[in-house]
């Protein structure tokens, strides 16, 4: 699943710690799902795009 968590993070000033602490989770949740190698829950997702203030769609893709 791609996804622009790591450009949005970056716009919004906040280091990969600051948003791991903020959904409650590791950094190396946070790195496994900006590297896409992780694709998180539907919760952690919806935290992730409300904290973002994106809608989920904006923040992730399916691959074809």
């Amino acid at each position: 699943m791609k996804n622009t968590i790591k450009q949005l993070r970056k716009a919004a000033g906040l280091r990969q710690e600051d948003l791991a602490n903020a959904l409650g989770v590791t950094r190396q949740t946070i790195i496994a799902i900006e590297n896409e190698k992780y694709a998180p829950s539907l919760a952690l997702a919806i935290k992730l795009a409300k904290l973002l203030g994106r809608p989920i769609e904006e923040i992730f893709t399916l691959e074809e």
